[in-house]
């Protein structure tokens, strides 16, 4: 019996999770009509029951009703276990779903959140992963357009239950209008646009407490979008006004700087097939062999008009969502800096790239090693270090853009920006993931202006103990790496950026 749930090819193989919750619908199909048994069913016919009904609720949109009505009636756990069937379907099948139960899915979400069911932020966060960065499709622009109006419709109730995700939906949907808000000529994108905005806004001007939960991730998502009016008057309030936000404790952006974002952020914009993709890649497969897999990466997720702005939400991801263990770290897997060095020569256009580099860096700027993880500016040095000699361009292009943010980042508060580089550096030494700068500051074709710079950090540099060591670099030479030559980023280019804190004064 062909599935009312999902599209397949002809000869691909049935989904096992599919066919179990189809095959309970089957099975159960004359109990889910009314009148309803009164008997109370034992774990195992409530898993099924659940499973059926989840099913006739996706798959019935004439039936939905009458099938919640019976959930009504048998739940006995709050609703945990039907929402985390839920769950699953969206992260294992919702790209295959017919149209019609993704309309369905939308419905059973917003009945969920009316009865407070358990764990329904997370079924919220699992729907916000599925909508793709980049992507201008119908169905991309529907699912923005159906949550972004869930959220507003259902504001109070989700202030009151679960506020944290709003959090997770500010995120998104700041990340989302970024790309939104370029393709200044699709009329079809208006209406959704002022639906973000509003969302936005209200999250920032009513809950701030709320969107400071984001971290310093906020500022980088907000400066690119102050050429939208709205957000730029709230860049001011930020750098000069910080009272407007009427937030307790909250007296300057710099205190933004200094929280750390939750890995879940950035979780929300990679979905759960490129998550799994790219923890096989970086678990998996072994320096060298990479190319294929790396193909095949791009053209599945990559390759597209807007595509290419994903490189950035990936490289904050495996930077601060894939942290690997000790035994891949010495071992022969292709390790971060090498797959980050692919993303950023995969970067075509200029704005991308520029974004790419901020995010591979970002956490430099304000790092504190009692806050901070190493793990999330590891990949940087590495990748700066492991490019000498064959591809010194790369750690020019690095050392000078990561300089430029030093000095004009936030002018006014150039202090903490360097010494955040200047702990990131002296940790790096440190703990021994290099043994000193003397690998910077001695190649020969590095320019003298980078080596001064360098120079005045004045890093500490203590020897650690093996045990210690996070990686042996001669294992992972940049020889063995294929990278084309790279194209530096101009000193134009990256100070013509709009950098946070210098736009508002």
């Amino acid at each position: 019996m062909a599935s009312k749930l999902i599209g397949t090819a002809p000869r691909e193989a049935e989904n096992p999770y599919e066919l179990s919750i189809r095959q309970a619908f089957d099975a159960l199909e004359s109990k889910l009509r009314p009148p309803f048994a009164l008997t109370v069913p034992n774990p195992q016919e409530y898993m099924q029951l659940n499973r059926a009904i989840l099913y006739g609720v996706l798959c019935e949109p004439h039936f939905a009703k009458v099938h919640i009505k019976h959930l009504h009636a048998i739940v006995t756990d709050g609703y945990a276990l039907f929402v985390s069937l839920l769950v699953k379907v969206v992260k294992e099948l919702y790209v295959k779903l017919f149209d019609s139960v993704k309309n369905q899915l939308i419905w059973v979400t917003k009945e969920m959140i009316n009865v407070s069911a358990v764990g329904f932020d997370g079924l919220l966060v699992s729907l916000l992963r599925q909508i793709v960065g980049g992507d201008f499709s119908d169905g991309n622009l529907w699912l923005c357009f159906e949550l972004v109006s869930l959220f507003l419709g259902k504001w109070d109730c989700l202030l009151e239950e679960e506020s944290l995700v709003l959090s997770s939906a500010l995120y998104t949907f700041l990340r989302l209008l970024a790309d939104h808000c370029r393709l200044l000529t699709n009329s079809k994108l208006d209406v959704l646009k002022c639906l973000e905005i509003d969302f936005c806004v209200k999250m920032l001007r009513e809950q701030f407490q709320l969107c400071l939960k984001i971290g310093r991730d906020l500022i980088r998502l907000l400066q690119d979008l102050v050429h939208v009016p709205v957000f730029r008057a709230i860049w001011k309030d930020l750098v000069l006004n910080p009272s407007e936000f009427k937030t307790p404790g909250f007296l300057d952006i710099s205190q933004l700087y200094h929280l750390r974002t939750s890995s879940r952020y950035f979780l929300t914009r990679i979905t759960p097939e490129m998550e799994t993709q790219l923890r096989f890649l970086l678990t998996h497969v072994k320096l060298g062999s990479q190319k294929r897999y790396q193909a095949w990466f791009a053209k599945k997720f990559l390759f597209g008009p807007e595509r290419e702005t994903l490189i950035v939400d990936i490289i904050r991801f495996i930077c601060c969502g894939h942290h690997p263990s000790n035994e891949i770290i010495q071992s022969d897997i292709i390790p971060r800096w090498a797959v980050i060095g692919w993303l950023l020569k995969s970067c075509q256009k200029n704005h991308v790239e520029t974004n790419a580099k901020l995010a591979l860096f970002y956490d430099w700027l304000f790092f504190d090693e009692s806050v901070d993880n190493i793990m999330n500016i590891e990949p940087a040095m590495l990748l700066m270090v492991c490019s000498i000699p064959r591809y010194i361009d790369m750690t020019h292009t690095l050392l000078d853009f990561l300089f430029l943010l030093v000095d004009n980042y936030d002018v006014d508060r150039k202090d903490v920006i360097s010494r955040g580089v200047k702990s990131a550096f002296a940790t790096l030494v440190h703990k021994g993931v290099v043994q000193s700068l003397d690998v910077l500051v001695s190649c020969k074709t590095l320019s003298p202006y980078l080596k001064e710079r360098l120079r005045k950090i004045q890093v500490l540099e203590v020897g650690v103990p093996n045990e210690l060591h996070l990686l042996h670099i001669s294992q992972h030479s940049m020889e063995t790496f294929n990278l084309p030559s790279p194209t530096p980023c101009s000193e134009t280019e990256a100070t013509s950026k709009n950098w946070g804190i210098r736009i508002a004064n």
